[in-house]
């Protein structure tokens, strides 16, 4: 039987930048920057231009994981 590509595809959880994040998301560095300023809290300092892998699971525990687009 076939499996649906999406289910395939998972995200890494590992260390991302700011950047990484919002290319992730596919929102504006602006905009990440907005949604993340919510659930800093939770989410806590970045390591130096990091979130670290924890980091990463709380912001997809807050804001949901990111849908994977399949390159074409």
């Amino acid at each position: 039987m076939k499996q649906n590509l999406q289910d395939k595809l998972e995200i890494r959880l590992r260390a991302y930048s700011i950047n990484e994040v919002a290319e992730l998301y596919q929102f504006s560095l602006k905009s990440m920057k907005t949604w993340l300023s919510h659930y800093a809290k939770e989410i806590g300092p970045r390591m130096g231009h990091y979130y670290t892998p924890k980091q990463m699971k709380i912001i997809f525990d807050c804001i949901g994981k990111p849908e994977i687009v399949p390159l074409k």
